[in-house]
């Protein structure tokens, strides 16, 4: 029997659900059934409408971040820079566009599949290690083949993309999130956080 975490659980305030989410699970199955899964080892929290990073800043709603404002357990994916896709576990409630950024995972299940995902279209001087296939938003997604067909899962539903509960391991560091640029007082803000010492976390300090 599949355990996920509940809407209930997730309907938190952004800085809350990103330490909550430390340890859980993130479960992708493939069509064909094949399972993939990672533990969350990394997460930045951006707060709504308030928060200058968020893309929902100033109440920003476009079709773009219309997820941002849909039910907690709500999954929100998005490509960037022309290059990738990234996921974030919607909080807090509906129409509170908070929103937890998955950063990075520490793979668990179907490294095989995430190696060829990583690797597709690419030539190699040397394969990827383990600790590279997850540590950063851009790259999980891609290990994990999370794309926008994905964007407003339901993740409490148990099927196909899902979160699992876990606890994390050792010490959590806060930090100041990554690459938001010049956000005001938000750029300094402590709303990143990450397993100190842990091999898959996509940045340290």
């Amino acid at each position: 029997m599949i355990s996920c975490l509940s809407r209930r659980s997730l309907a938190r305030p952004a800085d809350e659900a990103a330490q909550y989410l430390l340890g859980c699970v993130l479960v992708r199955v493939l069509p064909g059934g094949t399972r993939l899964s990672g533990r969350i080892v990394e997460t930045e929290a951006y707060m709504g409408v308030d928060d200058l990073a968020s893309h929902a800043r100033g109440g920003r709603r476009t079709p773009k971040t219309e997820q941002m404002y849909a039910a907690a357990g709500t999954a929100y994916l998005y490509f960037t820079y022309g290059m990738h896709h990234c996921m974030n576990v919607v909080c807090a409630g509906k129409d509170d566009p908070q929103a937890v950024l998955i950063r990075a995972l520490e793979p668990i299940e179907g490294l095989g599949r995430m190696h060829a995902f990583r690797t597709a279209g690419r030539t190699l001087k040397k394969p990827f290690k383990d600790r590279d296939l997850c540590s950063g938003p851009g790259k999980l997604c891609q290990a994990m083949a999370l794309d926008r067909d994905l964007n407003g899962h339901d993740l409490s539903a148990g099927e196909t993309l899902w979160l699992e509960p876990g606890k994390p391991s050792g010490e959590i560091v806060v930090s100041t999130r990554v690459g938001i640029g010049d956000c005001g007082e938000w750029t300094q803000a402590p709303l990143r956080w990450y397993e100190a010492g842990n091999p898959h976390v996509s940045k340290k300090g």
